[in-house]
Formats: C-alpha cells, structure tokens, sequence
C-alpha cells in the first residue's frame, strides 16, 4: 500500500538535448553534463547513489555503483520547453500547441489595454534579460513610476517594479490585470511579478516573485487526487503553476533550502496523498545567468540534503525526482533548453532498483501516481508501477 508519493523537480535540470531539439536551436545541451564538465566534475554522492551516472555521462560520477534507486530519462511530449508545460505533461496534461512567444515585444494592441487597464504607461516591451532590464530601466521607472515590462525567449509576460515605488501586492494587482488580457490568441503561460529593491545604486530582485499562470486546460492528475479525498500539497511554486487548483494545501518556499526543509517536514505528517515541491534556484539563479558554477554547487547541496529527506520517507512512502525542461547554463544563450530529463524513484519497500529506460513522456509520472495511489489507470502517459513493485514477496 502506498502512502504518499513525493516528487520533486529540480527545475531545468535537464539531461541531454531531445531529437528534435534542433526546432528550438537547442542542439547540443545538456544542463547535467555540460554543467560538470564546466566545473570540472561534480561532488554528488547521494544522487550518484541512486543511479544518476547511469542516465549519461556525468564527469564527476561514477556509474559503477550498486544503485539504491529506479534510474532513468523522459522526453518530453508537449510542443514546448517551458515550466508551465513541463509541470502539466508532469500531472499528466500534454500542451499541443505552444505557448506564444513575443520576440520583439508585445504588440500595440496588448500593450494599449494593459495600459488603459492599470492606469499607467510602460518601459521596456522587450526581450531582455531580468537583471539587465533592470539595471538599464530601473532608474526611469523610479523617476516615472511606469512599471517595466520585457518578456524572453519563452511564453511569459515579465513586470518589474521597484518595492518602493510600486508596492508588491500592487505590482501582484498588475499581473492580474495582465493575465486578465493575455488570453485567447495572446495566451502567454504566465505573467510573472518581478519585485526589485534599490540599495547603494545597485538594483536587485527580491524573492517575493509570484506567477500568474494559466489554468490548466483539462483535470491533472492533482484535481484527481483531490476529489478523491487524498491531501495534495504544494510546495515552492507549484500553487503559481497549477493556477492554485488541485491542491488542498500551499507551502511558500523561497528558496531550494528552503523548499527542501518544507518537504522534509511534510513528509513526516501522517496523510495518504502526494508532495509536489519545485526547486527554483537551479534555473531562476544560475541557469538563466549563464553561472555553471553556481548550478553546480546547487546541486551539490541538493545532493548534500537528500539522506536526510529520504530518512524522512515512511515505509510505504515513494520519492520521485525529476526536472521539467533544460537551462543549460553553458549555452551561448539564457533561455530554456529542450531536454530529457532524470528520472529517479527510490522507496524503502519497493523492488530491487534497476533501470526504467527511456520514458516517452514526462507523463509517465502521473500515470504511475494514479495506478499507485488513487487505483486509476491514467490515457496520457504509460505507468511503470509494476516495474517498482516486482518481484516482491
């Protein structure tokens, strides 16, 4: 019998570039690997532990190990690379069509009644980096009050603000005024808050982004679990990406340690149900800035906590890691990258650990939580339950 069943997503930590990543100019990245081999190899031993060497060629990380968890990759099967997509297939949701993107900023037509809705002029309308945009804008804005809006390479619809100018819940006001006009054929993934402060003339954002994320199209598998009177809890960003539905509760966390001591403490609460926490720091941190070292010693102190989040796990409790897109940090470019991700599964009660290959859809997750804990067969994704549980006596 299962209890709860734990996944966490090291956001963007990807594991090799996808057959068809030459659509979105991704050829040749591999967040994991790449990130090793630009620091020299990574100091990983729990996670090498549980088979991650196994996956791909890991400098750092020995493959010659008797592994203590079910190992493998997925590709992904929506027509994206963004977290919003990656969360969904996840929970079993795939997007068709993708989310649109605005290269050269937003059109007049969007801009004008954004403007007219809050009252307000703008800067930027841009493709930009978030602490650029900042740096270049941010003294304007102060001068104007005019919130700065930029977008990147992905769906997203970004508005900085400085705390003292515009105060936060005000700026929170601001995206959902956005999101209220980014629907139909401007239906971003997400609009996303970009609080900053200003301290010595240096300009820096603070951890109280929120996202204001699309609902999903169709019931997850978390709507699922919910209605079936099972505890749902999210932990980090999950309630943003899931539009606040599905969960029965929402844990704020602003950080992986953060985030990580939240699970740890979840999971020691006595429910039947599922944990889902999103680790942000690997692609909102290092990522998106080009900064191999930093992902790195990130991983390493992921790494460093996962004894004490497995030693927390009951008996019937199943951990899942996973990760939802790439962003490989030693790119010539900041963007999201299309990319398999790991896959790892270790519980204290289940089968002898061995490969689970290469999985057709990120899907497959939630296909495998359905049959596990709610008894459900899942049509979007392909459970591998049964190899979990194999065997035993």
């Amino acid at each position: 019998m299962v209890n709860k069943i734990v996944v966490i997503v090291l956001d963007s930590v990807g594991i090799g570039a996808l057959p068809d990543a030459y659509k979105f100019g991704d050829e040749g990245s591999n967040t994991l690997v790449n990130t090793a081999k630009a620091v020299g190899g990574l100091n990983i031993p729990n996670l090498e532990s549980f088979g991650i060497g196994k996956i791909d060629d890991i400098m750092g990380v020995s493959k010659d190990v008797d592994e203590k968890a079910f190992y493998g990759k997925m590709a992904e099967t929506s027509a994206a690379k963004d977290t919003t997509s990656g969360h969904w297939e996840i929970m079993g949701v795939i997007t068709d069509k993708p989310f649109p993107t605005y290269p050269n900023g937003f059109p007049d037509e969007v801009i004008k009644q954004f403007t007219n809705s809050i009252g307000r002029s703008i800067l930027g309308n841009k493709t930009a980096s978030g602490t650029e945009i900042i740096e270049e804008l941010g003294a304007e804005h102060i001068k104007t009050g005019c919130p700065i809006v930029y977008t990147s390479a992905d769906s997203v619809f970004q508005i900085a603000a400085c705390e003292d100018v515009i105060p936060v819940e005000s700026l929170y006001e601001i995206c959902n005024c956005a999101r209220e006009i980014l629907k139909g054929k401007h239906n971003v993934g997400r609009v996303i808050a970009r609080p900053f402060i200003v301290e010595n003339g240096i300009y820096t954002r603070t951890e109280k982004r929120r996202d204001f994320s699309l609902p999903p199209p169709e019931d997850t598998l978390l709507d699922k679990a919910v209605r079936g009177g099972y505890e749902v809890v999210g932990i980090g960003k999950i309630g943003d990406i899931f539009a606040h539905r599905g969960l029965t509760r929402e844990i704020h966390a602003t950080n992986n340690h953060e985030g990580v001591l939240k699970t740890v403490e979840c999971v020691k609460e006595d429910f039947k149900g599922i944990v889902f926490t999103n680790l942000i720091d690997f692609d909102m941190k290092y990522g998106h800035r080009n900064d191999p070292e930093g992902y790195a010693g990130a991983l390493e102190a992921f790494d460093h906590s996962l004894p004490e989040l497995v030693d927390a796990l009951s008996p019937n409790d199943i951990l899942m890691i996973t990760a939802d897109h790439g962003c490989d940090p030693t790119a010539s470019g900041t963007d999201h990258s299309r990319e398999y991700v790991p896959l790892l599964v270790f519980g204290k009660k289940l089968n002898k650990p061995g490969s689970l290959g290469v999985r057709a859809s990120f899907a497959d997750v939630g296909a495998t939580i359905s049959e596990a804990l709610l008894n459900l067969k899942s049509d979007k994704g392909k459970s591998f339950f049964t190899e979990l549980i194999s065997g035993q006596g």
